[in-house]
């Protein structure tokens, strides 16, 4: 009887199984971290939350290759963009259910899951999240221009509206906000290795890592100045309120011109009982009216408030088809004069690229003509001083609010249409912004909403007065007039072109480290075998 020869190593060899749980649990312990970042954004005030959300991150990149670190990357960036933009469904969702909210989600995650593949290639490196750090915000450069113009929304620094490192943002502004937070927690995991290893002299670099970001940002608040420098101003705002009706809001134009028609006779009535002090200046919100040519009604209720306002219109008084989206300069004496026309204007909404592909993701298409961005700075002379006036989604972008105070506005003013998006969050997404803008410009900032929330920002990122959400209401306070420049505006742009580039050299310098060692550990197998 014969037996059949067995198999030698090389036939059928044993099958090694993966096991699936570390990079399981790695992938949940990413989306997780992804989720505690959304949690420190408003409305909430838990600021601190951030840095805990990166360092949960950096612990599931800990040891990743390339495509480890995309996975887990995409899966934080979607675990935190799907619910800061759950505010879309309140948009878009009744017409489109949610692919646009989940379509915008899934590329901006993509952009943190870049960011996270190339932060593996610099792991290895001296000060490595330092340059991880670097890099992640380094990411938010190109998502503010591409593609269509960008969506800078999200930023980290835009979960800082209070809190430790918010002082920062008269230093660098948002770049170096976001970076301080980033730092913060990337340094977590390897302070944490070193401990572990009881390493105490390696410990003194990952702590300082963690440390230093908050303690830098705590010894900035003395120094963030608050009081007038040039005078202050009576300012009012006027909120008229709109529907609730997310995209139906396309039908109610007429309603929310008449609603702020409403509430400005309300508040110039309580002007001359003397309930509230006659305001310097009167601002409405964003594209509450359209203007075509004279508008008597207007100048009427301009003039019965006695103050020059800014006015939101959808300008159609230049050529055929023509439409901006623009604040005017309206005095109770002379009608309409200088005008500020939005610059970046919204993809989808504002106007329409590649139309024969976006009629399935928006319904601003048939029949609606693409406005006309503005190619001047956002600054306008009212009231007897220059401000600044950033148009709602403009205040996401560094550029707009820092040229306008670059060429001497004392005053930051937003006005806004928040009422496409119900109650959802955005408007104090937004408000939160508008209140780090305040402290890296060193500028009281109004915040002028259809309906809601407005606000009086102080100086220094405080709330001075709000308003509630889809009600009418008006809000008049004195605000202070500032023209001190901060360290963030002198520096401009540079702050963020050098993140940048020092992401791109520590890149290269990782790579530069993964071949040499690469070609070192072939040498070596060439030396063993050759030596065998």
């Amino acid at each position: 009887m014969t037996t059949a020869p067995e198999p030698t190593a090389t036939e059928n060899p044993p099958r090694r199984r993966r096991n699936w749980r570390p990079w399981l649990l790695r992938l949940a312990l990413a989306a997780g971290s992804g989720v505690v970042f959304y949690l420190a954004f408003a409305p909430r005030s838990l600021w601190w939350l951030a840095p805990i959300g990166f360092a949960g991150f950096a612990f599931a990149l800990r040891g990743r290759r390339l495509w480890g670190g995309l996975g887990y990357g995409f899966a934080f960036g979607f675990a935190f963009y799907l619910p800061l933009l759950f505010w879309l469904q309140d948009f878009l969702g009744v017409q489109f259910g949610p692919w646009p909210w989940l379509g915008l989600s899934a590329a901006l995650a993509a952009y943190l899951a870049v960011g996270a593949a190339l932060c593996t290639l610099v792991a290895r490196l001296p000060w490595s999240p330092v340059w991880m750090s670097m890099i992640l915000i380094a990411t938010e450069t190109p998502r503010a221009w591409f593609p269509f113009g960008g969506f800078p929304w999200g930023r980290v620094a835009f979960s800082q509206s209070e809190g430790a490192f918010l002082p920062l943002a008269s230093v660098g502004g948002a770049p170096l906000v976001g970076f301080a937070v980033v730092l913060t927690g990337f340094a977590v995991p390897s302070l944490v290795a070193r401990l572990r290893r009881r390493n105490w002299r390696g410990s003194i670099l990952p702590a300082t890592g963690v440390v230093l970001p908050i303690v830098a940002g705590l010894a900035l608040w003395p120094t963030i100045g608050t009081a007038a420098q040039t005078g202050s101003l009576t300012v009012a705002t006027v909120q008229g309120n709109a529907p609730d009706v997310g995209i139906g809001l396309m039908e109610e134009q007429d309603t929310i011109r008449a609603n702020h028609l409403a509430q400005s006779e309300r508040l110039a009535q309580q002007v001359h009982s003397g309930a509230v002090p006659q305001p310097d200046l009167v601002v409405w919100p964003e594209s509450v009216t359209e203007l075509r040519g004279p508008d008597p009604a207007l100048d009427a209720t301009v003039a019965d408030v006695g103050a020059p306002a800014l006015i939101g219109t959808i300008y159609r008084a230049g050529a055929p088809g023509e439409t901006q989206n623009s604040e005017v300069v309206w005095n109770p004496a002379t009608g309409p004069g200088e005008r500020y026309s939005k610059q970046e204007l919204v993809p989808f909404s504002e106007y329409v690229p590649a139309r024969a592909i976006a009629q399935w993701v928006t319904p601003f298409v048939n029949g609606f003509y693409d406005m006309t961005p503005g190619d001047a700075p956002a600054v306008l002379d009212v009231a007897g001083t220059k401000v600044t006036t950033p148009i709602c989604y403009e205040i996401a972008y560094d550029y707009v609010a820092r040229q306008g105070v670059q060429q001497g506005a004392q005053l930051i003013v937003l006005p806004t249409n928040t009422a496409w998006f119900g109650t959802s969050g955005m408007s104090q997404q937004q408000l939160a912004i508008a209140r780090l803008r305040a402290v890296e410009h060193s500028r009281a900032v109004v915040v002028s909403a259809t309906s809601g929330v407005s606000a009086l920002v102080a100086p220094d990122g405080q709330i001075l007065q709000s308003t509630s959400e889809f009600t009418a209401a008006s809000l008049v306070g004195r605000v202070p007039l500032r023209d001190t420049t901060t360290l963030s505006d002198r520096l401009g742009a540079w702050t963020e072109y050098g993140q940048v580039g020092a992401a791109l050299a520590a890149v290269l310098a990782g790579l530069v480290v993964r071949l040499r060692t690469r070609r070192a550990g072939a040498e070596n197998t060439t030396r063993a075998t050759g030596a065998g």
